[in-house]
């Protein structure tokens, strides 16, 4: 049986908080997936040093983003 609620009833997040959040969980599996395929994509290539930071830093940030993105939109639709 539910509670019935009161003045100081708590409400919870609004849709653009989990939207945020579904961006932020995203972002945060797009880039471990994108370090792990970008860092073997790079050193099967050769790249050492500070080629290799870069090619997997870009790698990161790319699939982070893609990945945050379709997150939050998911996210959205859900709402």
């Amino acid at each position: 049986m539910p509670v019935p609620g009161g003045m100081y009833q708590s409400q919870g997040p609004t849709c653009f908080d989990k939207m945020k959040m579904g961006f932020m969980i995203g972002f945060c599996v797009g880039m471990a997936s994108g370090g792990l395929f970008g860092g073997f994509t790079a050193l099967r290539y050769g790249a050492r040093g500070r080629e290799l930071v870069h090619s997997v830093g870009k790698v990161m940030l790319q699939g982070g983003g893609t990945f945050g993105t379709f997150m939050a939109i998911g996210t959205g639709i859900r709402c």
